[in-house]
């Protein structure tokens, strides 16, 4: 590889340095999925180029005019080039020869093995950027003049292979032209609007004006050139600015820039650190809707204003990437092609920044006008509580200023809710009952009942609540939550007075029966009878729903790893109110009309059951090789066929009986009704029941 030392220019040829003739390839074939990067890194280069020699003048190194310090960027279809150009500080053919023809890393064949399958790890960090040229370019030119004093200007030339020719040249202004003749593959490079496409999603908020094409204004039925040059990026973007500068309206301004056609955000936060790491920028709390969806690529990475990417889940908490906005940071490590997050600590420590600096602005915001806070809750409460779920650090955080709902509308801190609750809401075993309903229409009648006893009912109609009652419930000492509609209402707090239902065993497999054999067939569903002594004016049946079996299948919907709870059937608990007089009405009639010939039967069977016990006592203990003989094991399976045959004719004779009483099914299928569960042909029998009835 030839270097030249002295600023005066021959014209030469020479080897690019590296060790293999494979980097063209290489760059071209891996990096093709990306290759419209290759515009952001020319732009990125001619911007440093740029800052370097405001910088030199800064500090009187550079005494000339800096003048138009803008970058141009130029499409010139009929030549097939695309220019980038700039006013730095240009090259001489010395610099030439260190930043270009040697490229920045040693070891070329051992890098390009080591990348060979990695399509992302070629350019940008290792010195390549300006070779991303290459992956749309069938030959590339630099024009360059520094801005050295004596200098002289020099043309470099390459087409794709490791030769390169690089000789003087006349260029009257400072600066560097990258001139890229476009190859057939990439011809759409050479259209204005795809440029233009791409400045404005990388380049749009760059440092520096960069400015492509002229400004268009409508004449005569279409768009026309006017003789404005277009500059396609905000210099000063919002977050590079102080938050004591910057209005509300200058935030939801340059939200709407970014994202346009949204509402506007709830509130945001404005980041501006500068130790241990350099991070700014401004994230904003979009309003989601209720159909919950972690929507990924809302945020958008910059590093010095050069856009990088907006899958930023290494840099902040999976949680937040239901916030918009954008992250600027040169300290955040990327890999060669400046596109992909390296997860190490520096990330990692960024991360636990954002998280920490994010809970404590929505702390500072409820303590400052909680009204507000409150108005919002509901719009911002899906991301605090997936927040809270998927990273424990915010979620001790936020247990200051979550917020529960009750179902007057009125809100709570946690801490304020226990002291409102715990003297009327403590069970016999000293735990704080949480009340909570899910659907203010369908188990209106339960809250109803709940609030007539005293107690307070909790809103938790989120779509993540059923996951966070059990993070609440793992947070909170001597805490459950229990649905509303989960057992009836004296039952769910227990305490030590219950009264206790007062029937003979007969009585109570009787009515089981009468009662089990009347539930019409729901879908899915199953029903566990059960006898509770209730207040006379409470219902005379009731259906309830196991809290954990509910809860289970809740979770199951949203994870796919709990689908055996999602296959299971509903379980509901049929609670029969014994103290109701309708219900003591009917059971006078069963009592009077089979209760008889249950106790006979049930005589019958309790002998003929003690009958099969005594034989089998009879080998009990002679061991378990000794078995009934053939006449004793023909007399029990005689019995146990006639014990099988009375209880289907008790259940024959009961459910019979059932069936001619229409006040059974129709306390039944109130309940039923009550909680959406009455439909179809079921639903028209009670209708028509209830005509003839009345």
């Amino acid at each position: 590889m030839e270097t030249n030392n002295n600023e005066t220019v021959g014209a030469r040829k020479g080897s690019i340095g590296v060790t293999t003739e494979n980097i063209f390839p290489v760059i071209k074939k891996f990096l093709y999925s990306d290759h419209e990067i290759f515009l952001r890194e020319l732009v990125s280069n001619a911007v440093d180029a740029t800052q370097k020699l405001k910088t030199l003048s800064s500090f009187g190194e550079y005494k000339g005019e800096l003048g138009d310090m803008a970058v141009r960027v130029k499409v010139d279809p009929e030549a097939g080039t695309l220019t980038v150009s700039d006013h730095g500080i240009g090259m001489t053919a010395e610099d030439i020869d260190k930043y270009i023809n040697q490229i920045a890393f040693s070891g070329a064949e051992e890098f390009l093995e080591k990348y060979k399958d990695n399509a992302n790890s070629i350019i940008g960090h290792f010195g390549l950027g300006f070779y991303s040229a290459f992956m749309v370019a069938k030959k590339v030119e630099i024009r360059s003049l520094s801005y050295k004093e004596g200098a002289e200007a020099v043309k470099w030339e390459c087409d794709g292979s490791p030769e390169y020719t690089m000789e003087k040249t006349e260029k009257s202004d400072r600066g560097t032209d990258i001139v890229l003749y476009i190859d057939d593959e990439n011809k759409k490079f050479l259209q204005q609007g795809e440029i233009d496409s791409l400045l404005k999603k990388y380049c749009r908020f760059l440092p520096v004006p960069v400015i492509s094409g002229m400004e268009q204004e409508w004449k005569d039925g279409k768009y026309v050139d006017t003789d404005r040059e277009k500059v396609v990026n905000a210099t000063e973007p919002l977050w590079t600015r102080k938050p004591s500068e910057l209005t509300d309206e200058d935030y939801r301004t340059f939200y709407h820039e970014l994202y346009p056609g949204q509402e506007d955000p709830l509130f945001w936060i404005h980041l501006n650190v500068d130790y241990p790491f350099t991070l700014t920028g401004i994230l904003f709390f979009p309003k989601i809707k209720n159909n919950f969806e972690i929507a990924k690529n809302r945020i958008q990475l910059y590093c010095n204003q050069v856009y990088v990417t907006d899958s930023v889940e290494g840099v902040v908490p999976e949680f937040m990437t239901l916030l918009q906005g954008v992250i600027d940071s040169p300290d955040i490590p990327l890999n060669v092609s400046r596109s992909y997050l390296q997860a190490d600590s520096a990330v990692k420590k960024i991360s636990g920044y954002i998280t920490k600096k994010v809970s404590s602005r929505l702390e500072e915001i409820f303590k400052a006008d909680r009204a507000d806070f409150e108005k919002k809750w509901d719009d911002i409460k899906i991301f605090i509580e997936y927040g809270m779920l998927t990273d424990e650090k915010f979620c001790d955080a936020a247990m200051k200023f979550y917020l529960l709902k009750d179902t007057d509308d009125k809100y709570y801190t946690l801490s304020e809710y226990r002291t409102l609750v715990e003297a009327t809401q403590t069970d016999k075993d000293g735990n704080v009952v949480y009340l909570y309903a899910n659907n203010k229409t369908a188990q209106y009648t339960y809250i109803q009942d709940a609030v007539a006893k005293g107690y307070n009912v909790l809103l938790m109609d989120g779509q993540l609540d059923s996951h966070l009652i059990g993070l609440l419930e793992s947070k909170i000492e001597k805490t459950r939550f229990v649905r509303v509609d989960s057992d009836v209402v004296d039952n769910l707090i227990p305490s030590a007075d219950k009264k206790a239902v007062e029937l003979s065993n007969v009585e109570r497999d009787m009515l089981t029966t009468l009662y089990r054999s009347q539930i019409p067939s729901v879908e899915k569903s199953e029903f566990l009878v059960s006898f509770e002594a209730l207040s006379p004016e409470a219902n005379p049946v009731l259906i309830t729903q196991n809290e954990y079996m509910r809860r289970m299948k809740e979770m199951a919907a949203m994870q796919p790893g709990m689908s055996f709870y999602s296959e299971l059937p509903d379980s509901y608990n049929l609670i029969v109110n014994t103290e109701h007089p309708i219900i003591k009405k009917i059971k006078e009639g069963a009592d009077s009309k089979v209760l008889d010939s249950m106790e006979e039967m049930a005589k019958s069977i309790e002998e003929k059951n003690s009958a099969i016990q005594a034989l089998r006592d009879t080998v009990k203990d002679k061991g378990a090789d000794v078995k009934l003989s053939d006449e004793d094991q023909g007399k029990v399976t005689n019995l146990e066929n006639e014990v099988t045959h009375l209880r289907k004719e008790e259940n024959r004779i009961v459910s019979d009986y059932a069936a001619s009483q229409p006040l059974v099914k129709q306390v039944i299928d109130l309940a039923l009704l009550a909680n959406g569960l009455l439909k179809g042909e079921a639903l028209n029998a009670f209708i028509r029941r209830s005509v003839n009835l009345l």
